[in-house]
């Protein structure tokens, strides 16, 4: 009766947990992308598969302690060698093999097809963000992460939708488009991951892989770097959007406005607000991660750029750190990575936030007379 009743108590356990965690998913996604649904499909006849040969094995061991156990005068069966059971127990594992590996092979020759693609977008990994190039297009730009810092400090309430799950930039693609996705890093290994798109691809410094996702309908799918890369390896989110073909044109043309926009406003006069108002929007997206926003830095993992020598000293020395980085550190050549108006805007912030009144204005020409 005890024991009875523990059973009952452990079953009654699990449905309650089943009802407390309804949106508890176990099984994997099945993706909206034709290989990802094929991986899927695969997935579920293998697991039907061995629940089939579970069942008769252990069906056939249950039977076999209960019926002819010896308490019930059971003689166990003695013979030596048998060619018709050898025979049976290799071809009905081959001929399961087979009908396994047929399907699988398909999908995954489905997914290194990269021909006939429609278009291509390189993606590069960072510390920690992604950077995505439309080849042909003339259009480039950085992923960051869009969750304030102080939600990340425990400073402001959380937003369960958005926490470390959204970013500034998307990935934006047509839909009903085959797109190629070149992967590439620029410091250490990345993993862009979407399971939407049964994509999960490494990022390998000087190696190029490739993938290819066609997205049937519109909509925003997200993912993450899947591959330890660092301190903030979990502040990189990647988030895909899918548009129709005339919304992503018009985005795409509007994208192509915005980098002419970008051009033009470093062959300007910048007044010191609008550097400082400007440089503040991009350090907290840019910086602030290391060098935290209080410019306090993180104690012997990031200076702290409050009264440093580098924000307060020599400029030439601050401009060019920025520009080429410092080897053997984590701070990262952004000479690449941001345009003149970017950089000429974050270091005039920098000299002058967090009681750096150095006054200094620092405008594109000067960042373009650096490089």
């Amino acid at each position: 009766m005890s024991a009875a009743i523990r059973v009952a108590g452990f079953f009654g356990l699990m449905l309650v947990s089943g009802l407390s965690m309804a949106d508890y998913q176990l099984n994997m996604a099945r993706g909206v992308t034709s290989f990802s649904q094929g991986a899927y499909g695969i997935h579920t006849l293998v697991m039907w598969i061995c629940v089939v040969i579970g069942i008769v094995v252990f069906g056939a061991m249950i039977y076999s302690i209960i019926y002819h156990r010896k308490s019930k005068g059971a003689v166990a069966a003695d013979f030596h060698e048998s060619t018709t059971i050898e025979i049976i127990w290799t071809i009905i594992p081959f001929l399961i093999l087979i009908a396994m590996a047929v399907p699988a092979t398909k999908v995954l020759l489905a997914m290194e097809d990269t021909s006939n693609s429609d278009m291509t977008i390189k993606v590069t990994g960072y510390q920690w963000k992604w950077h995505y190039d439309y080849l042909g297009e003339d259009v480039s730009y950085f992923s960051n992460l869009s969750t304030p810092m102080a939600q990340i400090r425990g400073e402001e309430k959380k937003d369960p939708a958005t926490y470390l799950q959204d970013v500034d930039n998307r990935l934006v693609i047509p839909v009903d488009t085959k797109v190629r996705l070149l992967f590439t890093a620029n410091d250490v290994i990345h993993s862009w991951w979407v399971p939407d798109f049964g994509v999960k691809k490494d990022a390998i410094p000087g190696f190029i892989n490739e993938s290819w996702i066609n997205v049937p309908d519109p909509g925003v799918y997200r993912g993450r770097c899947a591959e330890l890369c660092g301190q903030n390896h979990g502040f990189m989110p990647i988030v895909v959007e899918a548009k129709s073909k005339a919304d992503y044109l018009a985005w795409l043309d509007e994208k192509k406005s915005t980098a002419a926009t970008a051009a033009a406003s470093a062959g300007k006069t910048w007044t010191r607000a609008d550097l400082l108002k400007h440089g503040e929007q991009v350090y907290n997206t840019t910086c602030a991660a290391c060098h935290q926003v209080s410019g306090e830095g993180l104690p012997n993992v990031f200076p702290a750029l409050k009264g440093s020598a580098i924000a307060t000293g020599d400029i030439a020395k601050h401009l060019d750190i920025v520009l080429h980085g410092k080897t053997g550190t984590a701070m990262q050549a952004f000479g690449l990575q941001m345009n003149d108006a970017d950089l000429a805007a974050v270091i005039t912030y920098e000299r002058n936030s967090w009681g750096n009144d150095t006054g200094d204005v620092v405008q594109p020409s000067d960042i373009k007379a650096a490089r």
